[in-house]
């Protein structure tokens, strides 16, 4: 099952950029962000993000 951009945020919601790629899946852990969330988390490149739309734009390749 594929998940959607609004999902991933939603997992996210809350959290204070700029934060990198561990900080993103340990804070969607703690909101009990779906399996697919999760897989998608995972998946982006380790790097430091900004804001949301860092996010999306990364998981909008996927």
């Amino acid at each position: 099952m594929q998940t959607s951009p609004i999902e991933v945020q939603k997992a996210l919601k809350d959290i204070n950029y700029p934060v990198k790629k561990k900080d993103l899946i340990e804070h969607a852990k703690k909101h009990n962000a779906s399996n697919e969330v999760m897989q998608v988390l995972e998946s982006l490149p380790d790097k430091e993000y900004t804001n949301a739309a860092d996010v999306s734009k990364e998981f909008s390749g996927k």
